[in-house]
């Protein structure tokens, strides 16, 4: 079978497994706005949206609070997924993810220090500060992770995540700690959670978050070129810098807005690529960055509001941060991860 022709099959296949896994994502979303410290049936739900409510207290809840929340699920969780996976395919890393690689911890300290030292209130001011932190801790990670002989490794680049996150967690918390305000603001912000924001909020955030998804699917041709290697993927006439560039770029908007809004959501950009690689594997689809991109970004926000409603239903009436929810599942996935004992470079 020629090239053109496996092209062929694969496509069918792969709009096929998007398909289910966007079905699977709209079912959450319905759930997420059924279920909470009110339960709506699913009919009333839909009754709502179409501009016929049972009641008025349906109506505020429904608009005013559990469809903001979905749909802030929704563009975070596809922001921290797309991150995830170019971070992985940038670096060939298994274990790169914005949460263990300091860029989520490197945004959340630029927040915190933007509210307790410079007083900034709002998401549209510390936004900035979320963007130069991530930006500076990437690169900051990356420097460490390639000292030594043997260059940048997996799990190099792993412990130089872990070790500038526990230095950023450490500084973080010495601001907070010093400031009632920031400290107030963190207490809740660091756990990680769609709850309590409006729709403004996500309005505001969504164009750094769209121009940051619009740059990490423009690299996806370009990743299955630099997965063969530096070397042969400049013999094909790819600028490497400026991929990387680009994807930096990308990553810096989509985990900087996503970190400023919902906090530091840690695992979600680790363990969603690696769930898309293994259902393309047995979709036919193989490593095809073209596709494992828009997968990724649509699995991710399953994760998350799947977290967002155990969370409302395990503690009812009150909740569990989704945050919290996913590292309790993204931890062991980790600890897997490193056990392995053939962990190579992608």
């Amino acid at each position: 079978m020629g090239t053109s022709a496996v092209r062929a099959a694969k496509g069918p296949r792969a709009v096929l497994l998007l398909a289910l896994s966007g079905a699977a994502l709209l079912a959450l979303c319905g759930l997420s706005m059924a279920y909470g410290a009110l339960g709506v049936p699913l009919d009333q739900v839909w009754h709502t949206l179409l501009g016929d409510p049972p009641n008025r207290r349906v109506d505020n809840v429904i608009w005013s609070v559990r469809l903001p929340r979905t749909a802030l699920g929704l563009a975070t969780g596809a922001a921290l997924g797309l991150s995830g996976a170019l971070m992985q395919a940038l670096t060939r890393n298994p274990l790169a993810d914005p949460g263990i690689l300091g860029v989520s911890a490197g945004a959340a300290f630029a927040v915190v220090l933007s509210v307790g030292v410079l007083g900034i209130a709002s998401v549209y001011g510390y936004i900035w500060f979320a963007f130069a932190g991530a930006m500076v801790a990437s690169v900051l990670v990356y420097l460490l992770g390639g000292l030594g002989r043997s260059g940048t490794t997996p799990v190099k680049l792993a412990l130089a995540g872990v070790a500038v996150t526990s230095l950023l967690f450490s500084l973080t918390s010495a601001v907070a700690l010093t400031d009632p305000d920031a400290l107030n603001r963190y207490r809740f912000w660091s756990a990680g959670s769609l709850a309590n924001q409006d729709q403004e909020v996500l309005v505001r955030v969504l164009p750094f978050l769209g121009v940051g998804a619009l740059l990490a699917l423009a690299c996806a041709p370009a990743l299955n070129r630099l997965a063969l290697g530096d070397d042969v993927a400049r013999s094909l006439g790819l600028k490497v810098g400026l991929v990387r560039v680009q994807g930096v770029v990308a990553v810096t908007l989509l985990t900087g807005g996503a970190v400023a809004v919902i906090g530091p959501v840690v695992f979600v950009g680790l363990v969603v690529p690696h769930i898309a690689r293994v259902l393309a594997q047995y979709a036919g689809i193989g490593p095809d960055h073209r596709w494992l991109l828009p997968l990724s970004a649509v699995l991710a926000p399953c994760l998350l509001l799947a977290a967002d409603i155990a969370g409302r239903l395990l503690a009812r009436p009150t909740e569990i941060q989704a945050g919290i929810l996913v590292a309790f599942l993204g931890g062991p996935f980790f600890i897997a991860l490193v056990r392995r004992r053939r962990l190579a470079e992608l």
